[in-house]
C-alpha cells in the first residue's frame, strides 16, 4: 500500500459475507461450526484482517421507527439525546484487552488490524434520517457543524486511547455518501460540512503513522479529488455495477490507495468471466497501492465451489501482479 515492491497481492476479503451466503455455503462443504469472520478467513486460506468498529450511539438509545428514519429532528431533540451517544469510551477496558490480544498478533505478523469510525456524512444521517438530513444541510446547519464537532472530538479521544495500545495499520470513516449516480451531495456542501472536520482528525491519525480510507459505496468517483483534498489515503470498496472504473481512478489519483473493485456480480458466471475480471484489474494492481478484493460482501447467489475458484485464479493473479 506504499508502492514499494511487493511478491504478491494479499488473498483479502475485507467485508464480512452475507448471511444468506454462509448459510448456503453450510450446504454445500463449508463446517456448520464455522460462522466466525476470522474462522472463514483461516478456511479459506484468507489473510485475517481483523476490525473493530466504534460505534458513536449507545445501544439504549432510541431506535429508528424503520429503516433510514432516523431518531431526531432537531437541536432540542439532540440535547435531549446526548446522554445516549459518544458513551462507546465507556467499554473501553474490555476493548482495550481485546486490543491487547489483537497486538500480539500484529506483532507476530499474523493478522491486519483495523477500525471504522461513523464519517461526517453517515453519523448525522443515523440521527436524523435519510431525508431530514438532506434538508437538514439548508434548514439547520448549526446542527450538522455541532454534530461533526463533538464527532471529531470524540474520534480524537478514541484515537488517543487506541494508539496507547497500539498502531492500527489502516481505519476507514464509513460514509457512504455516494450511489450508482454520484455524490449526494455537492462539493459545497461538503467543502463547508465534512472538509473542516476531516482535517481536525486525518492529521492525528497519520501522525500515529495509520493509513486512513474512506468507505463509501457507489459511484465515488466524482468525490474521490474531495477525499484526496482533505488528507484521505484511499478508498474502498469501489462497486463496480455503479460505475467505479479502478483504471481511470488510478489514472486520475496516482498516490491514492485503493480496495475492492472485483466486481462481485461475476463471481457465479465461470471461469472464463472471472479471469477477465482479474485481467481488468491488473494494469492498477501491478502500480502498487491497490488491493483486490470482491467490491463489497460475496453474494449468496456465488456457490461454495465458486468462491473455491475464485481464489484459486485471485491466488495466481496476485503472483502476476507483483511481476
Amino acid at each position: 500500500m506504499n508502492f514499494q515492491p511487493f511478491d504478491r497481492l494479499p488473498l483479502l476479503e475485507w467485508a464480512m459475507w452475507w448471511d444468506k451466503t454462509i448459510e448456503r455455503w453450510h450446504t454445500e462443504g463449508l463446517p456448520v461450526a464455522t460462522t466466525d469472520r476470522y474462522d472463514i478467513c483461516r478456511h479459506f486460506g484468507l489473510e485475517v484482517y481483523r476490525q473493530d468498529w466504534f460505534a458513536v450511539t449507545h445501544w439504549d438509545a432510541p431506535h429508528p421507527a424503520s429503516h433510514g428514519a432516523g431518531i431526531m429532528a432537531n437541536e432540542q431533540d439532540y440535547e435531549r439525546l446526548h446522554h445516549h451517544l459518544f458513551q462507546v469510551l465507556d467499554r473501553w477496558p474490555v476493548d482495550q484487552e481485546k486490543w491487547r490480544a489483537w497486538a500480539e498478533e500484529q506483532r507476530r505478523g499474523d493478522v491486519v488490524l483495523w477500525f471504522t469510525v461513523e464519517g461526517f456524512f453517515w453519523y448525522a444521517r443515523t440521527l436524523l434520517g435519510i431525508e431530514r438530513h438532506l434538508f437538514a444541510f439548508y434548514d439547520q446547519p448549526q446542527l450538522i457543524h455541532r454534530i461533526n464537532e463533538d464527532l471529531a472530538d470524540w474520534m480524537l479521544k478514541i484515537v488517543d486511547r487506541l494508539c496507547a495500545v497500539c498502531t492500527p495499520d489502516f481505519m476507514t470513516f464509513a460514509e457512504d455518501m455516494s450511489y450508482n449516480n454520484g455524490p449526494m451531495l455537492s462539493k459545497a456542501l461538503f467543502d463547508e460540512f465534512m472538509l473542516p472536520y476531516y482535517r481536525k482528525i486525518v492529521p492525528a491519525l497519520k501522525e500515529r503513522g495509520i493509513l486512513v480510507i474512506v468507505d463509501s459505496d457507489g459511484d465515488i468517483t466524482r468525490a474521490a479529488p474531495w477525499f484526496e483534498t482533505a488528507g484521505i489515503d484511499g478508498i474502498l470498496p469501489l462497486e463496480r455495477q455503479a460505475g467505479v472504473d479502478m483504471n481511470v481512478l488510478r489514472r486520475n489519483h496516482p498516490r491514492m490507495r485503493f480496495i475492492g473493485a472485483y466486481d462481485k456480480m461475476v463471481m457465479n458466471k465461470g471461469e472464463a468471466a472471472m479471469r477477465a475480471e482479474f485481467e481488468r484489474l491488473l494494469p492498477a494492481a501491478r502500480t502498487g497501492g491497490f488491493l483486490i478484493s470482491c467490491d463489497h460482501q460475496t453474494p449468496p447467489g456465488v456457490s461454495v465451489e465458486d468462491y473455491r475458484l475464485y481464489l484459486r485464479l485471485f491466488r495466481e493473479y496476485g503472483e502476476q501482479a507483483a511481476r
